[in-house]
């Protein structure tokens, strides 16, 4: 069994679950964290005896999104602090140009993939969760983008799933939404009892193993390829380049009080500037109807 840092690697019978395993960063991602599940993905996808791939989050969420607080968050990995315009582009660039391959990685496997969602699914989390073949959500799920609110880029995969309209209501304000809000738009395929949402997506795990790999394989393929030769691949990469332009955008004057914050409060104070002019927020715990 694969001996992984930041998620768990388990295996019973012809279903692998994938754990994001960072529960006190509520499952942020690192660039250690997404190698270490891509890597996953491909072991499980070499090994004959695994059928089906369950992903889910320890602790209270799927993901609050890519890490832009710690050390070995976005920020390390393209640069932060004064630097120069070419510089920073082109980092930026470089992270930005993966995000394609990686979400295509998911619609391309050969396994059938399910999100579990446990809890919070927040930016790049969310996108993860959309690029699965199947998703199934907690009746505790929040999902949400809040990365726009301070400068930053969507998905295309949003609005394939979700519609133009729906995906523009929560893209271009970052609100969260819950469980029934996401069945409703089309981004999940079931809501399911917090208590019973990993026995429900084994179960689903192996009804998908009973039927032969090559249809499966052959069934996704035909969706995937399908929706690459409608262009999506092509969306996809347009989206990388111009999400480079969006972050180059992220030190401008509508902004400049949420560095301010983070350098005299902390992160949290930098969360707060970003989110308190947000709420109530539509749906979730941060909403009228808790």
């Amino acid at each position: 069994m694969p001996d992984y840092e930041n998620i768990l690697y388990e295996q019973d019978g012809p279903v692998v679950t994938i754990t994001w395993n960072n529960p006190e960063t509520l499952n942020a991602i690192t660039p250690a964290l997404e190698r270490e599940f891509h890597d996953a993905l491909d072991v499980a996808n070499a090994d004959p005896s695994a059928r089906s791939i369950i992903f889910t989050g320890a602790g209270r969420a799927l993901s609050s999104g890519y890490n832009i607080a710690g050390s070995e968050g976005i920020e390390s990995e393209v640069g932060g602090g004064t630097q120069p315009v070419s510089e920073h582009l082109e980092r930026w660039f470089r992270f930005s140009s993966r995000n394609p391959d990686m979400m295509m990685h998911l619609m391309t496997l050969e396994k059938p993939i399910i999100a579990a969602v446990n809890g919070w699914c927040i930016g790049g989390g969310f996108w993860y969760s959309l690029a699965a073949d199947i998703t199934l959500a907690s009746d505790r799920a929040v999902f949400a983008q809040p990365e726009v609110r301070m400068i930053s880029n969507s998905s295309v995969l949003f609005a394939a799933l979700a519609g133009w309209k729906t995906a523009h209501r929560y893209a271009l304000t970052g609100d969260h939404f819950d469980a029934q809000e996401a069945l409703r738009i089309g981004v999940i395929n079931e809501i399911v009892p917090a208590e019973d949402l990993m026995a429900k997506a084994d179960a689903l795990a192996r009804r998908l193993a009973q039927v032969p790999s090559h249809s499966i394989r052959y069934n996704k393929l035909i969706t995937s390829r399908g929706l690459e030769a409608m262009g999506l691949r092509n969306a996809l990469n347009v989206g990388s380049m111009l999400s480079t332009m969006v972050e180059a955008s992220a030190d401008g004057p509508e902004v400049a009080h949420l560095d301010a914050a983070r350098e005299t409060g902390g992160f949290g104070a930098f969360l707060r500037a970003r989110d308190e002019p947000f709420i109530p927020e539509p749906f979730g715990p941060r909403s009228e109807q808790e």
